[in-house]
């Protein structure tokens, strides 16, 4: 039987999850515009994934001293996550085309033998219709998987599902 490697499980890195300040990406001082992203994740048959860790990257603003451009946080019992970060903005993309403002989401869980990459686009930004990327997916209500929506001011939510009917779109990098 083979042995699960740091590729294939979060394995002895799991306690890093718990340092809940890890989610707020502004714990340093980071100036800018501040955004609540919460996510809810869901398996193929719609049960909620309780015991996931999500990593955020962003590469807008930059990385600095005071922002680290990287969270990690767990799900909880209700298969929520939230990161508290400063908003993206724009970014050059292939053939020098702007990418709307995202942020990429890691997914790792049990029963998920390496990363799940996505991002999170944000509604109403006139950016998406043009993003070089969001255009790669031809089906809009496959496209709409990547759209977190406006809860309140600065707040903003995502649904995650992990396969099924209305699963997410992933990437392969």
């Amino acid at each position: 039987m083979p042995i699960a490697t740091a590729s294939q499980t979060i394995g002895p890195y799991w306690h890093l999850i718990e340092h809940p300040e890890w989610a707020d990406l502004t714990r340093f001082g980071a100036v800018g515009e501040r955004m609540t992203l919460t996510g809810r994740i869901t398996d193929g048959a719609g049960a909620l994934v309780t015991d996931a860790c999500v990593e955020l990257w962003q590469a807008s603003p930059a990385c600095d001293a005071t922002f680290p451009g990287y969270g990690r946080a767990a799900t909880d019992a209700a298969g929520m996550f939230r990161f508290t970060t400063i908003r993206p903005g724009p970014l050059p993309g292939p053939g020098n085309a702007q990418q709307a403002p995202h942020v990429a989401l890691n997914l790792l869980a049990r029963g998920i033998l390496g990363r799940l990459v996505t991002r999170v686009y944000f509604a109403g930004e006139p950016l998406n219709d043009s993003d070089p990327i969001l255009n790669l997916i031809d089906d809009p209500a496959r496209r709409a998987t990547l759209i977190a929506h406006a809860t309140g001011p600065g707040a903003w939510h995502s649904e995650i599902r992990l396969q099924g009917a209305g699963e997410t779109v992933f990437m392969e990098f």
